[in-house]
């Protein structure tokens, strides 16, 4: 077991009470809470549309879901690795950070992971009022006239969602415990719906080559569809600590990840191609974004129920995945001023500035740019992190001394310069193909040179280049 102090950590200035490690009485969520906590998070429009943009580019509906399983279970190894010191120390991912990176440069990564995440609330906090917008519109026609009605629901979607903020993480459990059996029964009965309108699976799944509008050959496509969904939650694959602190055992935390994950991805994203592909059966048109489905289907009530689903998807994906991990790395660049409260509110301000309605503007641009794009630098920390804590610590830390100015995880005035090289030089490599995917529209280069393919594989060469420049230099230490 790692070293502990009797003395209060209190006085550090790298302390606060959020940031503090738990107790043995905090730590109290099970296999299930941590199962719905994966729930919660997947089941959002972007998972439902995340295959159909897949397909849009030429891959067919189980090239698709093959592509989406074997992301999340790829994803789900450093996901249950990273997690594990947050269950065994209670601390959580800036704290972790310390270690590998020191206490003063474990801030890169943290507000690495905290723009990224800043970028998400804000694409969530878009697609949610935009469901606000279509809801209101089903309860009360006279919305239609009200200007700027597509700005009010956004604008008030992202005020509940502060609110939220202002309860603390408890909030987060209560809320993604109780609605995850609500979004599972939201899923089940839209799938419901579209085999029985459009003339049953068989018949509908049939259709879904419809749904491409491209025919790029699966081996082309594969390698960045691939990414893309790793990438998908490679920010949770570094800040899952901020949630398995709170585990009652590995166990918990291991098993709850596995059965929540890998599963409830790809069974929303399947959900999200066969009703898509129904909507062709029935309407005469793909019809991809759920919230404009739901407006299509009939009667107010329906509409009114399906759209709350949507709005409570998008609160739980958004509080959870988007909103815990940068209060903590904001609180974390300066404990005694910044609190996980001021954190989130802070997390809501810059999503806004970030404009989300352009990054989701373009379903290519959005795979193939974003999603690829940063997971590039979340591979690259997480490379870092796995071998600091798996290989050169050997899963043993002293959490006194990740609060100590002066500790052994000072390094050179605060900061590990071998774990600053082993990132920057590992995102090199793939920086000359960002830059060529986010110049063309897009995203996709038409004749990709040797280091746009390496940009494809970006979260893959990212993280072996840094775990293994880090494990070199540390050697030699």
């Amino acid at each position: 077991m790692a070293e502990t102090r009797d003395d209060s950590l209190s006085h550090s200035p790298l302390w606060n009470p959020d940031l503090a490690p738990t107790t043995p009485a905090q730590r109290t969520w099970s296999t299930y809470n941590i199962a719905a906590l994966w729930i919660g998070m997947s089941v959002v429009i972007t998972t439902y549309t995340l295959a159909s943009g897949i397909m849009q580019q030429g891959m067919t509906w189980w090239q698709a879901m093959i592509t989406i399983l074997l992301g999340n279970s790829i994803v789900l190894v450093p996901m249950v690795l990273n997690a594990h010191a947050g269950t065994k120390y209670g601390v959580s991912f800036p704290v972790l950070c310390r270690a590998a990176f020191g206490v003063r440069g474990a801030n890169v990564p943290a507000i690495l992971r905290a723009i990224v995440a800043c970028g998400w609330f804000g694409i969530q906090t878009w697609i949610g009022g935009l469901a606000l917008h279509e809801l209101m519109m089903a309860a009360w026609p006279g919305w239609a006239g009200v200007p700027g009605n597509v700005w009010i629901a956004f604008l008030a979607f992202w005020l509940v969602q502060v609110a939220i903020v202002l309860r603390g993480l408890e909030g987060i459990k209560m809320l993604e415990s109780w609605s995850a059996p609500l979004l599972l029964g939201g899923g089940a009965a839209l799938l419901w719906w579209a085999i029985v309108r459009g003339g049953g699976l068989g018949h509908i799944l049939s259709e879904s080559q419809k749904l491409q509008q491209a025919q790029t050959p699966f081996w082309t496509l594969f390698p960045a569809a691939l990414t893309a969904n790793v990438g998908y939650w490679a920010t949770l694959s570094l800040n899952i600590p901020d949630f398995t602190r709170y585990a009652k055992n590995q166990r918990s935390q291991v098993l709850g990840q596995a059965l929540g994950l890998p599963t409830t991805m790809t069974a929303f994203a399947f959900i999200g191609v066969a009703v898509t592909s129904a909507t062709i059966v029935i309407f005469g048109e793909a019809i991809w974004d759920p919230i404009k489905l739901i407006a299509r289907i009939g009667s107010p009530p329906v509409i009114i129920l399906g759209a709350l689903i949507v709005l409570a998807a998008q609160l739980t994906t958004n509080m959870a995945a988007n909103v815990v991990s940068p209060a903590n790395d904001f609180s974390s660049l300066a404990p005694k001023r910044i609190s996980y409260v001021t954190g989130g509110l802070m997390t809501a301000v810059i999503g806004i500035v970030m404009m989300p309605w352009k990054l989701y503007a373009d379903a290519a641009a959005y795979i193939f740019t974003w999603l690829i794009g940063y997971s590039s630098l979340m591979g690259a920390v997480g490379g870092v992190l796995i071998a600091d804590y798996w290989i050169v610590r050997k899963r043993e830390l002293s959490v006194p001394d990740l609060f100590a100015v002066d500790g052994p995880y000072r390094y050179r005035n605060g900061v590990n310069p071998r774990a600053m090289i082993a990132l920057v030089l590992a995102i090199l490599p793939v920086v000359p193909g960002f830059l060529r995917a986010a110049t063309t529209a897009g995203g996709q280069v038409a004749n990709p040179t040797i280091l746009d393919s390496l940009y494809t594989y970006a979260w893959f060469v990212t993280f072996a280049l840094s775990a293994a420049i880090y494990l070199v230099l540390m050697k030699r230490r």
